[in-house]
C-alpha cells in the first residue's frame, strides 16, 4: 500500500469518481511509492492541478487527471455528461500542461526528479472502453476504464507501463530524488504541536507494520528449530512472544527467556497480561531459571557466576529435575548474548533435547557483551530483512552501521539531531538536550537518555534505591524520562532517545555499541558527542547519512 498524501484527501464531488482511482491505486502500489491527491502547481500567473500524482521510486512519474460520470469521444472532441448536461472537456490537454508544468518548476528548482520518466495517464472510473479502442492523443494503454480501475492491479500494471514506454530514455526515478520531490510538494512549516501529533500517528503506525510480521508466525509453528536473524527494529521480539503464545496456547510447556534484565522484565509484563492458558510456564532471564530451581543466586561483582557456574548449575539441575518441570519448547530474544556453556545447559531443559522446539532471534550486530556462543545443534535460518520500528531516517543511519541488508518500511520522519560536544561533555550535554526537548512539548515518558560509557548518576542514583526492578518498572510506566545505558536497553525502544556517546569501556565493541544505541529511537533521534568519533567508527556510509543530520544547539533552545 502506498504512502498519500494528504492521508485522507478532501476529494471533490465528482460522484466519487476520484476517490475511486485514488482508493484502487493506494491499495495496490508498492509500499515504497507515494500518491498524492490534488497536487497544486502555480507557475507564474499559470495554476494547474493533478488531480492524483504517482510517485515511484525505481520507476518514475505518473500525473492521473480524472473525469466521473458518462465520458464519450466523438469527432476528435472529448465529451462529459449526456442531454442538455453534456459538454466538451480536454482531459489529454489539462493532464499534459499540468505535468509540463510540474517537470518545469522541478528543473527550475534543481531537483532531480525533472530528469526521471514521467508519463499523463486520463481515468474514466464510470465508463467501460473497448480493449482495441485507440486515439492519436491517447493510446489505450494509457487509459483507465471503469474494469481497469475495479480490478487495482492492472491500473497499477498500466501505470507502470505508461512510465515506462511513455518515460523512456530518461533516467529512473532513484530513491533520494522520490524523497525530495516528496518533501518539496508537501513540505511546510509545521508547529511543533502539530510535529508531537504526527509523531503519536507515527507510533499507531508502526504498531500495524510490526504486527503484519505475524504472516511468519505459521513458519515458525512448522519449523521445530528455527534461528530467526533480522537487524534492530525487524520484529524478533513481537515475533519472539507471539511465538510463545501460540505454543503455550497450543499446549506445550514452553520457556521464554533473554539475558538483559530490562528486556527480561519486558517480557514478564507483557505475558502476565495474556490469558493464563496462553502463557509460557516460565518468562524471563536464563539465570532465574537455575535459581528458581535451587541454585545461589548470582552475584554482579564475580563474571564467574554468570559465564560458568549458573550455566553448569542448569545443566545439573535439569537432569535431576521431573519430566513434568521440563519444557516441550524454548524461545530466546537476544540469544546472541548467550555464551557457549549456557546453550548446552539450555538443551538439557527441553523434555526431549534432540528434537524439542528451539526457537532463537538474534541480530550479530547488538554483540555489544565481550563473549560469543552459537547453539550446538541445527537451525533453520529465517531472515528479516525490514526495519519497522524506525522512522526512515533513523532506519537509514542504523543500516550503515550494519552489514546486513535491512529495509526501511518507516515513514520519513524529522531529521537526526547531533549535539557535537567532546566525551567528557556528552552526559551534561544529552541532560541540556533532555530540557530542550520537554520544553518543545514532548512528554516525559517519551524520551530515553542512553549512555555508551560510565552510567549516568540518575540511573545510578536510582538503581541503588530502588533496585532493578522498580527501575525497570519506572520505565515500563512511561512517566518519567528514563535514563540508561546501551548494554541494558536492548530489545527496548522509545519515541525519542537521546544518546550520550561518552566513551566504550571495549574500543572493540565501539561499533556494536554505537548500532545498537542509535536503534532504540523510533521517532527522534539525539546523538550527542564528539561527531567525528560517530563518524570513525561508523565509516563512510555513516558520515554520509550524518550529512543530512540537524547540527543542534540544544542548550540554546531552552531559552
Amino acid at each position: 500500500m502506498a504512502r498519500t498524501y494528504p492521508e485522507y484527501p478532501a476529494f471533490p464531488e465528482d460522484g466519487g469518481a476520484e476517490q475511486t482511482v485514488w482508493l484502487a491505486l493506494r491499495d495496490h502500489l508498492p509500499d515504497d511509492a507515494v500518491l498524492l491527491a490534488g497536487t497544486a502547481l502555480q507557475d507564474g500567473a499559470k495554476e494547474r492541478e493533478i488531480d492524483l500524482l504517482v510517485v515511484w521510486p525505481g520507476l518514475g512519474l505518473a500525473a492521473v487527471e480524472v473525469k466521473g460520470g458518462h465520458v464519450t469521444r466523438a469527432d476528435g472532441r472529448w465529451w462529459q455528461g449526456s442531454g442538455e448536461a453534456r459538454h466538451a472537456i480536454d482531459p489529454v490537454g489539462q493532464v499534459q500542461d499540468a505535468k509540463h508544468t510540474l517537470l518545469a518548476l522541478l528543473h527550475r528548482h534543481g531537483l532531480a526528479a525533472a530528469r526521471a520518466r514521467a508519463a499523463h495517464l486520463v481515468a474514466l472510473p464510470h465508463t467501460f472502453v473497448a480493449g482495441d479502442w485507440d486515439a492519436p492523443e491517447l493510446p489505450r494503454a494509457m487509459l483507465l476504464d471503469r474494469g481497469d480501475v475495479t480490478d487495482g492491479g492492472r491500473a497499477v500494471h498500466l501505470v507502470r507501463r505508461a512510465i515506462d514506454e511513455h518515460g523512456a530514455g530518461q533516467a529512473r526515478l532513484d530513491e533520494p530524488s522520490a524523497e525530495a520531490l516528496v518533501e518539496w510538494l508537501t513540505g511546510g512549516f509545521p508547529s511543533q504541536s502539530e510535529s508531537l501529533a504526527v509523531a503519536a500517528q507515527y507510533e499507531d503506525h508502526l504498531d500495524r507494520l510490526t504486527r503484519d510480521q505475524a504472516q511468519a508466525m505459521r513458519y515458525l509453528d512448522a519449523v521445530r528449530r528455527v534461528h530467526v536473524v533480522g537487524g534492530a527494529g525487524t520484529g524478533k521480539t513481537w515475533l519472539a512472544l507471539e511465538h510463545a503464545r501460540r505454543r503455550a496456547k497450543a499446549g506445550e510447556r514452553v520457556a521464554l527467556m533473554c539475558y538483559s534484565r530490562g528486556l527480561a522484565r519486558y517480557l514478564e509484563r507483557i505475558t502476565a497480561q495474556w490469558p493464563v492458558r496462553e502463557r509460557p510456564a516460565y518468562v524471563g532471564l536464563f539465570h532465574e531459571l537455575p535459581v528458581r530451581w535451587g541454585a545461589a543466586p548470582g552475584d554482579d561483582a564475580d563474571p564467574t557466576d554468570w559465564e560458568e557456574r549458573l550455566p553448569r548449575d542448569l545443566g545439573e539441575l535439569a537432569a535431576q529435575r521431573p519430566e513434568t518441570d521440563l519444557f516441550d519448547a524454548v524461545v530466546v530474544d537476544e540469544a546472541q548474548d548467550f555464551g557457549d556453556a549456557w546453550w548446552s545447559a539450555l538443551l538439557r531443559c527441553l523434555r526431549d533435547p534432540d528434537g524439542g522446539r528451539l526457537t532463537v532471534f538474534s541480530d550479530d550486530g547488538q554483540r555489544v557483551f565481550p563473549r560469543s556462543g552459537t547453539a550446538p545443534v541445527e537451525l533453520t535460518v529465517v531472515e528479516l530483512d525490514e526495519n519497522l520500528r524506525s522512522t526512515k531516517q533513523i532506519a537509514q543511519l542504523c543500516g550503515a552501521l550494519h552489514e546486513g541488508v535491512t529495509r526501511p518500511r518507516g515513514w520519513p520522519g524529522a531529521p537526526v539531531r547531533v549535539v557535537d560536544v567532546p566525551f567528557e561533555d556528552a552526559v551534561s550535554a544529552a541532560d541540556d538536550a533532555v530540557e530542550a526537548l520537554l520544553d518543545e512539548g514532548w512528554e516525559p515518558g517519551q524520551i530515553a537518555l542512553l549512555t555508551t560509557g560510565r552510567r549516568h548518576p540518575m540511573q545510578v542514583e536510582t538503581v541503588g534505591m530502588a533496585g532493578y526492578q522498580e527501575y525497570w518498572d519506572g520505565f515500563f510506566a512511561g512517566e518519567d524520562v528514563f535514563y540508561g545505558h546501551v548494554l541494558g536497553f536492548k530489545g527496548l525502544e522509545r519515541t525519542v532517545v537521546v544518546l550520550a556517546v561518552n566513551g566504550v569501556r571495549d574500543a572493540a565493541r565501539a561499533r556494536s555499541m554505537l548500532y545498537t544505541g542509535l536503534s532504540r529511537a523510533r521517532v527522534l533521534l539525539v546523538v550527542v558527542g564528539p561527531l567525528g568519533y560517530v563518524e570513525e567508527i561508523g565509516g563512510e556510509a555513516v558520515r554520509r547519512r550524518l550529512g543530512d543530520a540537524w547540527a543542534w544547539a540544544a542548550a540554546s533552545s531552552t531559552g
